[in-house]
């Protein structure tokens, strides 16, 4: 059984730092793809970034380029999505999403992803 835990939301004032963390479980040996996607409300839901488990392979939406970066660890099966200089538009339900395989056709694509957690809520507010 595959599950997905995603933790590290709250608030933060623009220009501060978060670092979700995503606990993984179930997953095949490979370890699949990983990726964070957000919604803030009355907006689909976003891809920010994803990751490959071995061989290590990372992608970046728009919005989380050269401000977010997404890595993981092995050894504790978690995956991480740092951010920094946050923004109130980065303000979310931020996701973590998980898929069995290491080869998808968009790793952008919500649809593209089989598992999801329950989602942690991030602030960015003065």
């Amino acid at each position: 059984q595959v599950k997905l835990v995603e933790s590290g939301g709250g608030s933060v004032r623009p220009g501060g730092s978060l670092r979700l963390s995503c606990a993984v479980s179930g997953l095949t040996d490979s370890g699949g793809t990983i990726a964070w996607f957000r919604q803030s409300p009355g907006k689909e839901r976003e891809f920010v970034a994803a990751t490959t488990w071995r061989p290590t392979r990372t992608w970046y939406g728009d919005s989380a380029k050269g401000r977010f970066t997404i890595s993981r660890d092995n050894a504790k099966n978690a995956v991480y999505l740092q951010m920094n200089d946050l923004k109130s538009e980065d303000t979310a339900i931020y996701y973590c999403g998980g898929d069995s395989v290491i080869y998808l056709v968009d790793y952008g694509l919500e649809s593209s992803y089989d598992y999801w957690g329950q989602g942690t809520q991030v602030t960015v507010s003065a």
